[in-house]
């Protein structure tokens, strides 16, 4: 079966609102075509295991999808209407999911059912072996672009990876037709800030307290807040705070005894802006929506190996690059897991109406992932 193959069958399944059909192929196509270890956990994530050893390594992604358009679902004419759109042309397969990010997916089951773990004991080398140098794994969660959802539960039920190559976007990031080895992301806090006061008859306003005016003494807080930036990669990320949303008052005649606002705050591994400092003037109420961690390889010499798979891989020469926003791998970031990003996507393909993802590069990150599992593995 071609990455192709694998990757339309799996961008035809509906993932976006119920994950089930996705994680059953899954399923069965792992049974089918590897002699793994295969698990489905209780909210749907499908895990497969093979070899044993001292050291993990893990290819990750997920099986759900943003909502598909009108014109990426299947017209009631076709043979199943709930079905997704695939279509091939100029080189790229179109359709919610190509990039984001079941192509990536295809090629790490592809590569790791091509993927042979050796004997230190013996130098054979075999799918499954008790004794062999590493066990590797694919895994393929649910619930990604809603917080990760699956990712989170498999950590706190077991999954624990010493190292996680994670297929998410990394292609075009240094130059054009390259596919880069991500090595950090930013993160995301998502924050509510209430400011309460005391109603009053706006004709009496000295008898009650103004929530707006609290809201935005607490908004000036924020903007005087020195959010932290770190290097990585020869790169600056810088984190970012902006106040998105403002909702507050009942009537033009009362002074408001509520008033909240919503922050976006991209993080970067290491410290937080200091967002308690804005609840210290009474009446200023803070909660955390979503907290999505941002992601840092510390492992030098992970991050090199997967860069050289890369190299061979393509006739672009590929950096260690940073990626903007959170994935799944800062979840397994800061439960200890070393992950790196590679993958097919480009920057402004995932989420849009005319996704996809070029064949070339699906077959290039299929090639890497099958390096990166037999050099790391045999290593070890």
């Amino acid at each position: 079966m071609s990455v192709v193959d694998l990757t339309r069958d799996l961008v035809a399944i509906p993932s976006h609102e119920d994950e089930t059909a996705a994680g059953d192929f899954l399923e069965d196509w792992l049974r089918r075509e590897t002699d793994a270890t295969v698990t489905r956990d209780a909210v749907g994530n499908v895990i497969a295991r093979k070899g044993s050893g001292p050291e993990t390594l893990a290819f990750v992604g997920h099986h759900d999808v943003v909502e598909p358009t009108g014109a990426q679902v299947a017209n009631a004419d076709g043979d199943d209407p709930n079905e997704y759109v695939v279509e091939e042309r100029d080189g790229r397969l179109y359709g919610r999911g190509t990039a984001d990010m079941k192509g990536a997916l295809a090629a790490a089951l592809l590569a790791f059912r091509d993927s042979e773990v050796r004997t230190p004991s013996s130098g054979r080398t075999q799918s499954g072996d008790a004794d062999s140098a590493g066990e590797l794994v694919v895994a393929s969660f649910v619930g990604e672009e809603v917080g990760g959802v699956g990712a989170q539960h498999a950590l706190e039920t077991g999954f624990a990876p010493d190292y996680a190559v994670v297929g998410e976007g990394s292609t075009d990031y240094s130059g054009p037709d390259v596919t880069d080895v991500a090595i950090a992301h930013k993160g995301r806090r998502g924050s509510t800030i209430t400011a309460h006061g005391t109603a009053a008859h706006a004709s009496e306003a000295d008898t009650g307290e103004n929530a707006i005016y609290r809201a935005t003494e607490a908004i000036d807080g924020v903007r005087s807040l020195q959010p932290p930036s770190v290097d990585v990669a020869g790169e600056t990320l810088e984190g970012r705070l902006t106040v998105t949303e403002i909702d507050g008052g009942s009537a033009m005649n009362v002074v408001p005894a509520r008033c909240e606002f919503t922050v976006d705050e991209r993080t970067v591994p290491g410290e937080r802006a200091a967002l308690e400092r804005v609840t210290e003037p009474a009446g200023i109420e803070w909660t955390v929506d979503q907290d999505l961690p941002p992601m840092r390889c510390t492992d030098e010499a992970f991050a090199e190996c997967v860069l050289e798979a890369a190299a061979a891989s393509q006739a672009g020469a590929p950096e260690l690059v940073t990626k903007p926003h959170a994935t799944d791998a800062g979840w397994l970031s800061r439960a200890g897991t070393e992950c790196v990003i590679y993958g097919p996507s480009e920057p402004g393909e995932a989420h849009t109406d005319d996704e996809s993802v070029s064949i070339e590069v699906l077959e290039r990150c299929r090639e890497t992932y099958r390096r990166v599992a037999r050099r790391w593995l045999t290593a070890r």
